[in-house]
């Protein structure tokens, strides 16, 4: 081996993927998710391991992508958390914005307060961005932290007024608290200083609400990775960066999104290289997994980025790969509406029972089970090489829904449920893409997940583009991504002035004091560089864009920047002054991506049998394995490449080539 093993372990909503990379050989594994993650993630170590033939002590470094953080958000189920404000502004979180969550909606409603109204608690305190106005008085954080103990609360979220620019006050609250209770306590000036009182507040609620379930849970982890001689588990942010568990411990929100996050890091290590090579403006990312599709974008070899997310209601500004994300996933059940209309998702079956097809009790039709119907995976396919299918029980599920949904029978059924399940996916691809200013036929398609590349080549074709990606690992790809991730660290603060009114010394001053607070979560400073970005507006905009700034401010050179960031974002400027709003830094250290050599072994052709495609034709349909696949092969569609982890779908009049590293190119043949 030319380096020590390096392992990832992905967990999603079905399945817990591991990758594991022993000098330029790849193992993978796929086993069930388990209640308590950690179970999941040790059961697929331990699995990968064994098919290496190496123990796990011998592993070099441990990377780790989880769905605690957002699951308790999804599904409620975070910790019991007060939050201490300024006295009048206690019910900041339930008036949030004015805007409607659906515009022609009489009867909509908004989703409920993490922290309900009474574990919410006033303290008389003043400050402005500049000075202390009027000083914290000690006596009545006391008293509230009393209330707060007799409230059972498991954390405290505290977000005073302009804390973000002046937290002298809200640190001694932070201090007194401390003193008083023995429960994670999250501070707005710390988990995000940056100006907007719901979104501050907010976001540093959710910080609270999923800390201690965090906490637990990394807790444990450690300690069975460690157990079993295991190095001690790097965790991936929604950022697109990895850190380590002490540093992810104090800031638990920034782990909302890490599994989709892997997955674009994955994805564009595996295609970065070939969107270059034909000149695409860059890729769209596809994951379709067994719970949910996630969709986001990369270009200029970096995956874009968003401060502002919402998860279940509750806004998240932290910096985070920006993913669209859609209940349509292989679990994803098909059902049919009061109107007799067929939908898909986003309810899923999940692992336990799953599918119908999976034989573990399960009823009601899914994707995946259409999937089976349709020819895509076969009767004797082995899901993660071990899980085996029952094909009756997919067409007795689709069945009963083609009776509901007046279809002419399984088969309809299973066309049908593909056609909407699609249809869901290619709106998430727009919404990344088209609403966005970009042209989905000048980029790439990488399709990944358990159930990605069975539905790319469909989904490719009806939004116009004209190349599809899928990499070796496409499977398990977000945990290959956990091995390409950077390290990354970020900070911003609130800094408002006109730009022809700024001081640029004070500016930089301000950004020497990030880079030294993001330096010291990094783990090799001296391998650290160094970004720096300013979101800016025009005078009278309720948001801003970002643009690089360089070593040093320079008021003319950033407001060109902005005018040509706005222009390609929005297809204009505009002739009015620009503000200066926030300044951000990102301390990155560049992490090796793992190199793994493809080589193909006998017998590529496993068989063939029919399958059914979108558009309406039937075909007896070569079915190929794709470890078998040599380096230069190329066949025309339609055609089904199988493989442990995932299966392959290319359509009539599509052909597909194997690449130098194993992935599979599919190219719409002209006509």
């Amino acid at each position: 081996m030319t380096e020590r093993p390096r392992l990832g372990a992905d967990v999603g909503g079905t399945f817990t993927d591991v990758v594991l990379v022993t000098g330029d050989d790849l193992v993978t594994a796929k086993v069930p998710s388990t209640a308590d993650q950690s179970v999941g993630v040790m059961n697929g170590i331990q699995k990968a391991c064994s098919e290496a033939g190496i123990d796990p002590s011998a592993v070099d470094e441990f990377t780790h992508a989880m769905t605690v953080s957002v699951n308790a958000l999804l599904e409620k189920t975070g910790a019991k958390t007060a939050l201490v404000t300024t006295e009048g502004f206690r019910d900041v979180l339930e008036i949030g914005r004015q805007d409607r969550p659906d515009l022609y909606d009489l009867s909509a409603s908004r989703s409920e307060p993490l922290v309900p109204r009474r574990r919410r608690f006033e303290i008389p305190e003043r400050a402005t961005p500049n000075a202390v106005e009027e000083t914290v008085d000690e006596r009545a954080v006391r008293e509230v932290g009393a209330q707060i103990r007799d409230s059972n609360a498991e954390s405290v979220a505290v977000s005073l007024l302009h804390a973000y620019a002046n937290p002298r006050n809200e640190k001694r609250v932070v201090e007194i608290l401390e003193d008083e209770l023995d429960v994670p306590i999250s501070a707005s000036h710390e988990v995000l200083a940056e100006f907007r009182e719901y979104e501050r507040t907010s976001t540093t609620v959710v910080d609270a609400y999923v800390t201690p379930k965090i906490d637990s849970y990394l807790g444990r982890l450690t300690r069975d990775a460690t157990e079993e001689g295991l190095p001690e588990p790097l965790v991936m942010q929604a950022n697109g960066g990895i850190a380590d568990v002490d540093t992810v411990r104090d800031h638990a929100v920034t782990t909302t999104m890490s599994g989709p996050a892997a997955g674009v890091v994955g994805a564009n290590a595996a295609a970065g290289k070939l969107a270059d090579e034909r000149g695409l403006r860059g890729l769209v990312t596809f994951d379709m997994g067994g719970t949910s599709s996630d969709v986001s974008l990369v270009r200029d070899g970096e995956a874009e980025r968003t401060t502002d997310a919402e998860i279940n209601g509750q806004p998240v500004r932290t910096p985070m790969v920006d993913v669209t994300t859609v209940g349509a996933g292989g679990g994803s059940i098909a059902w049919v509406d009061d109107g007799g209309a067929l939908r898909v998702g986003p309810r899923s079956a999940g692992a336990e029972p799953g599918p119908a097809c999976y034989g573990k009790g399960g009823t009601e039709p899914t994707v995946t089970d259409a999937n089976l119907v349709l020819g895509y995976i076969g009767d004797s396919t082995e899901l993660g090489g071990e899980l085996s299918l029952d094909a009756d029980a997919a067409h007795d599920a689709l069945a009963g829904l083609a009776d509901e949904a007046s279809l002419g029978g399984p088969v309809e059924a299973a066309r049908g449920v593909y056609r909407v399940a699609n249809a869901n996916m290619a709106r998430a691809i727009r919404s990344a893409t088209v609403e966005r200013g970009h042209d989905p036929r000048e980029f790439g398609l990488v399709a990944f997940g358990g159930a990605g590349p069975m539905h790319a080549g469909a989904l490719a074709a009806d939004l116009d583009i004209g190349t599809v990606v899928v990499p070796p690992a496409c499977g398990v790809l977000s945990a290959y991504g956990l091995l390409a991730a950077d390290e990354k660290h970020d900070a911003v603060r609130t800094h408002r002035v006109a730009l022809d009114e700024v001081d640029p010394e004070r500016v930089d001053d301000l950004y020497e004091g990030l880079e030294s607070e993001v330096l010291e979560e990094a783990r090799d400073v001296a391998s650290a560089s160094i970004q720096r970005h300013a979101d800016l507006q025009y005078a009278g905009q309720s948001f801003e864009l970002s643009v690089e700034v360089g070593d040093e401010f320079r008021p003319t050179r950033t407001a060109e920047r902005f005018h040509e960031t706005h222009r390609s974002t929005y297809g204009y400027q505009m002739d009015e002054p620009v503000h200066l709003v926030n300044l951000r830094v990102t301390a990155t250290t560049t992490r090796s991506d793992p190199v793994v050599a493809h080589e193909s072994t006998e017998g590529e052709r496993s068989g063939i049998r029919e399958a059914r495609f979108a558009d309406g034709t039937v075909h007896e349909t070569p079915v190929y394995r794709r470890s078998a696949l040599p380096t230069d092969r190329t066949f025309d569609g339609p055609a089904v490449v199988e493989q442990a982890e995932s299966t392959v779908v290319v359509p009539p009049a599509w052909t597909a080539e194997v690449r130098v590293d194993g992935s599979l190119v599919l190219t719409e043949e002209e006509t």
